[in-house]
Parts: C-alpha cells; sequence; structure tokens
C-alpha cells in the first residue's frame, strides 16, 4: 500500500485548529470525543498543523442513551483525517470504523497485524449483527423507528478493510508533516499497543486498554515511553483485584450446577476471553476439579479468533508468550451453523456452554440467556467488565427479569461472577506502569478516561498524590493544547 505523507494537506482550511498567524506557531490539539465519563465509545482526535489522525474508532455500547451516540455525527469531517490509530480490535476501540467509511473516511489506518486480522472478523460479525437486528425489529415490530436500520452494512466494512496497515511494535510511522506513530507491546488482549503520537514536537501517549503484568498467554505491557500527555484508561481505576483463587469459584459453580442437572452458560468476549475461559476449564479438568461434561464454544468470530491465536503462537513479535499453552482439548464442541446453535437453547444433557457477547448486549448469548435464565437448575458465569446500561451488568447487580427481543424474561438461574479473569490493569497496575515512565515530571498531564465516574475520579487523585502530576478527567467533546 503506497501513501503520499502530505496527500490531504494542500486541502486543509487554514487556522482550522486556532487563531494563530502560521502554521508553525500552532500546538496540537487533543480532543476527547468519546469514552469521557463511561467505558465504551474510545475516539480522540489530535490535530497538528499538518496533520490530522483519530486514536481508536470506538463503537458507543451500553445503554440506549450511550448506543443512541453513535447516531450523533462524529464532530469532524471523516474525510479530513489522515489515520486512525486502533489500539486493539474490541468494538469499543474498532466499531465505529465503518461509520466512519460510509461518511467518507478513506485514510490509513494503522494497527499491529493481530488487530488488523481480528477486526476483519470484529467489524464484519458486528455489521452481521446489526443488519440482523434491525431485521428482527421490523418483524418484530418492537422498534421505535419505522423502518429500523443499522447502523452501518456489510458494504461498509468492506470499504475499512483494505485501509488496514498493518505494522510492527516498536515501528515509528510517518503519518504526515511532523506527525508520527510508535505501537507498544499493551498485553491486553493479542495485537493490543499502547500508541505514542509525535506532533509538532508534542508526545501525546495512549494506554489503550492496559493489560495485568501477568496474562496467561501474553507478554507483559512494556513500559511507556517518555510523553508530555497520558491518555489513560481507568476500567478499574478505583479498586485493586482480588488475589487469584486458582480457579476455585469456577470448580464450584460448574459443579454444581452439573449435579443438579444444569447448563452452565458463559457470556464471553469473542477475542481473548474465550480463550482464557477454555484455558481455565482445560486445566480444571485435566485435574479432575470439574466433570467431564461437554464444552460448547457457540460463537463463529470467537472460533476465528481462536485460529488467530493459534497462529500468533508461531510468529515471533506477535506478544504471545512463548509458554502459552493450548487451548483446546478434551470434548470441546465448536459451533459454527444457526441450526446447531438454536439446539443448545435447551440442551438435553448439562455441559458448558461459551458463547458471545460478554456483555450479553448482542448476539447468539442473547438467545441463550432467553430460554435457560428461566431455569433454576442452569448458572450464568460472567467472566469480565460489565458495562453500565448492559444486561450483563443487570444480572451482576441482582435483576430479577431482564430484557431482551422486546419481552421480559424472569431470571431464575444461579448468577455468578468471577472478579480474578479481567484482562484489565487495577489502579495499582496502573499507577504503577505510569511510574515507570523515564523523565516524566509534575508538568505531565495524565487526561482519565474509558471509566465510569467515580473510577476516573479515584484514578486521576491517585495519581496526583502517588506521581505528583497534573490528572484530570476530561468532559466529553473537550479540547485540550499540548505542549
Amino acid at each position: 500500500m503506497t501513501h503520499t505523507a502530505s496527500r490531504r494537506a494542500s486541502t486543509r482550511k487554514p487556522g482550522r485548529i486556532g487563531a494563530r498567524s502560521s502554521a508553525a506557531d500552532r500546538k496540537p490539539v487533543l480532543s476527547f470525543l468519546g469514552a469521557a465519563g463511561c467505558v465504551t465509545g474510545s475516539r480522540f482526535r489530535v490535530e497538528g498543523a499538518e496533520a490530522s489522525v483519530l486514536v481508536d474508532a470506538g463503537l458507543y455500547q451500553g445503554s440506549a442513551d450511550l448506543r443512541r451516540r453513535n447516531w450523533e455525527p462524529p464532530g469532524f469531517d471523516p474525510a479530513d483525517l489522515d489515520a486512525v490509530v486502533l489500539t486493539h480490535a474490541h468494538l469499543d476501540h474498532t466499531g465505529y470504523l465503518p461509520r466512519l467509511a460510509r461518511e467518507g473516511f478513506r485514510g490509513r489506518v494503522l494497527c499491529t497485524r493481530e488487530t488488523a486480522q481480528l477486526a476483519e472478523i470484529v467489524l464484519r460479525d458486528s455489521a452481521h449483527l446489526q443488519e440482523e437486528d434491525a431485521a428482527y425489529a421490523n418483524d418484530a415490530g418492537f422498534s421505535k423507528h419505522h423502518p429500523a436500520l443499522p447502523l452501518y452494512d456489510a458494504r461498509d466494512v468492506e470499504l475499512v478493510l483494505p485501509l488496514l496497515e498493518p505494522v510492527a511494535y516498536g515501528e515509528r510511522v510517518p503519518v504526515s508533516g511532523r506527525t508520527s506513530v510508535t505501537l507498544h507491546r499493551a498485553g491486553h488482549i493479542l495485537g493490543s499497543a499502547t500508541a505514542l503520537v509525535e506532533v509538532d514536537g508534542a508526545r501525546i501517549l495512549f494506554s489503550g486498554d492496559l493489560g495485568r503484568p501477568h496474562h496467561p498467554l501474553l507478554e507483559p505491557p512494556e513500559d511507556p515511553p517518555e510523553a508530555d500527555a497520558v491518555v489513560v484508561e481507568s476500567t478499574y481505576g478505583d479498586r485493586n483485584h482480588p488475589a487469584d483463587d486458582g480457579g476455585a469459584l469456577l470448580a464450584d459453580v460448574v459443579s454444581r450446577t452439573v449435579s443438579r442437572g444444569g447448563t452452565v452458560l458463559i457470556p464471553a468476549f469473542a477475542v481473548d476471553r474465550t480463550e482464557l475461559v477454555l484455558l481455565a476449564l482445560r486445566d480444571l479438568r485435566e485435574a479432575g476439579r470439574i466433570p467431564d461434561v461437554p464444552i460448547y464454544v457457540d460463537s463463529p468470530m470467537a472460533l476465528s479468533a481462536l485460529q488467530i491465536y493459534r497462529s500468533a503462537a508461531h510468529r515471533p513479535g506477535s506478544g504471545m508468550a512463548r509458554t502459552a499453552p493450548g487451548l483446546m482439548s478434551g470434548h470441546v464442541v465448536e459451533i459454527r451453523d444457526a441450526a446447531s446453535s438454536q439446539r443448545l437453547n435447551k440442551p438435553k444433557d448439562p455441559c458448558i456452554l461459551i458463547s458471545a457477547s460478554g456483555m450479553a448486549t448482542g448476539g447468539r448469548v442473547v438467545h441463550h440467556l432467553r430460554y435457560q435464565l428461566p431455569d433454576p437448575r442452569n448458572s450464568v458465569v460472567l467472566t469480565g467488565y460489565q458495562a453500565e446500561g448492559t444486561r450483563g451488568r443487570q444480572l451482576a447487580e441482582g435483576a430479577t427479569q431482564v430484557k431482551m427481543h422486546g419481552r421480559y424474561v424472569p431470571v431464575r438461574a444461579e448468577v455468578v461472577q468471577l472478579p480474578t479473569m479481567s484482562v484489565h490493569a487495577d489502579a495499582r497496575e496502573l499507577v504503577a506502569w505510569l511510574g515507570r515512565m523515564p523523565r516524566a515530571s509534575s508538568s505531565t498531564v495524565a487526561y482519565v478516561v474509558h471509566g465510569e465516574g467515580r473510577s476516573t475520579a479515584a484514578l486521576a487523585g491517585r495519581i496526583r498524590e502517588e506521581l505528583g502530576w497534573c490528572a484530570v478527567a476530561p468532559r466529553l467533546g473537550e479540547r485540550v493544547v499540548i505542549g
């Protein structure tokens, strides 16, 4: 793929950043267009004198109020972007790309090789689900919109895929003018990265979703490079993760569910979480700690992601740990077709069923929940962060009924949340990572994002107290000058 570094510089309107008299005098501007005050919709725009870069193009998920933001104008002309930088493939960091393409974006999409591979399956699945949900809403007649339309469709995804440009960790990639991007290993999911954007002499570091020091499959996050400002996530900014229980809680819920003849339904993110759940179940089964019942993986996207993980294990520089174990053994059954998935709505015998999505916002797991939640023999095991407004959050908080496909379903199944399977750094780990930045000083600014209000406030306070930095939780739409 060939790119001209300044291909759109000549079309830019003079003075679009500020009122300064010359481009050389302008300071870069950072805009917070998503993930401000919530854990979803990551979008951060960096404007320099000669370049415009968007770091992450995430979809808002969760409550209806948040999802409505996906339909709002993006706040800039997508055709004016030189590049989008993806920190990783999760939908809340990539899922808005097809909408940008629909509205004219044709720039570069910089990401790691594995992120490009995973984003392809994530975006195609997203378009399919949106088209499917719109069709179902029209058929069932429960949508407020007539007709219900998808945010984007498969054609928009196909516009995006040729723009994906894989780059290696540590490679400094010129964008336009005095702007470049360097990705470093983040250890969150396969291909995840922190992103250093250098623009007009300023250095802005984006944590993306930062992983933990120990991941069963991935190498740990790299220490942060020197930066003038850091945009840091705060998903768990107000708490520390509990100590690993060695799988005790998972083993207990599987064993007692099987003993009463029920199904263990595990909503799991298709990328990375499914792999970790399979690994945990394999270890428990081989140790004789859970019954040897069938394990179904009912998610075509998760199965495709699993193949990418397997391939990456043999490629140096992918970020996979060299000691990463195998992921599937024993009675693991891959479910790809819709008919087989429908039969699992009411399994005849005890089993373990892993299905996407991880917050139960869409996908096949919603159909399984509809049929399995009313049965007290069954269990639902939540394995990751459950954002506000999602069905997963409602279940975690003890809801006695949840709404899906236009109707309420009673919750009689046992609901268990595993607190030890997170791949997000907690508050202690985030501060420790920031503290390893070389030559940081009291002039370094941390912008705390990607967290609910209490999490961002707590982490910002901790950064101020422990590191002596200026730390703020920016407002949605806020713009700040860097440098």
